[in-house]
C-alpha cells in the first residue's frame, strides 16, 4: 500500500491509455453537453473544431477513469479529492485520439488537524497519441498516512 509518507515532491508518473471513440463522444454529449459540435459532424465543420470533438467535461471523465484505475492498480491509500485547480483545455480531443497522463507531485502535507491523513498536489498533463498536451490541471488528493506499527 502506498501512503502519504511514500510520496515526494518531484516524483513523476506516466500512465493510462484511453481510446476516444465517436460513440462515446456522442453518448456523453447527448447526456451532459449537447452543444452541436459535440454531436454532429455538420455542425462541428462550421466551427474552429472542424469535426466532431469531445466535450472538455468528457475529457475530464476519461482522465478520471485513468486516474482511478491507476490508484486501484498501484494500491494507493487515497481518500478522494476536495477538488482541482487551474483546469485548462488546451487542444480539442477527437474520436480516434488515445489519451494518457503524465503527472508530477508538487506538494505533500500532513494534516494539521487529522494526524492520520494528509494531502498532496499533483500537476497533471493529459496528452494525446502525438504527445500533444490537451488538458492540464492541479489535482488535490487526500491520502491516509502510514499506520503506526
Amino acid at each position: 500500500m502506498i501512503y502519504l509518507e511514500d510520496l515526494e515532491v518531484g516524483q513523476k508518473a506516466s500512465f493510462g491509455s484511453y481510446p476516444v471513440t465517436r460513440e462515446e463522444v456522442i453518448e456523453f454529449a447527448s447526456k451532459y453537453d449537447m452543444q452541436p459540435f459535440h454531436l454532429s459532424d455538420e455542425a462541428a465543420a462550421k466551427t474552429h473544431f472542424g469535426r466532431i470533438a469531445a466535450s472538455g467535461w468528457h475529457t475530464c471523465a476519461m482522465t478520471m477513469a485513468m486516474i482511478a484505475k491507476n490508484v486501484v492498480e498501484t494500491e494507493q491509500a487515497g481518500l478522494g479529492s476536495p477538488g482541482v485547480d487551474e483546469l485548462r483545455w488546451l487542444k480539442p480531443v477527437y474520436p480516434g485520439d488515445t489519451l494518457r497522463i503524465e503527472s508530477e507531485i508538487v506538494d505533500v502535507r500532513p494534516s494539521r488537524s487529522k494526524p492520520d491523513i494528509g494531502s498532496f498536489r499533483t500537476a497533471v498533463t493529459v496528452l494525446n497519441q502525438d504527445d500533444v498536451p490537451v488538458m492540464t490541471f492541479t489535482s488535490i488528493v487526500l491520502m491516509r498516512r502510514r499506520p503506526a506499527a
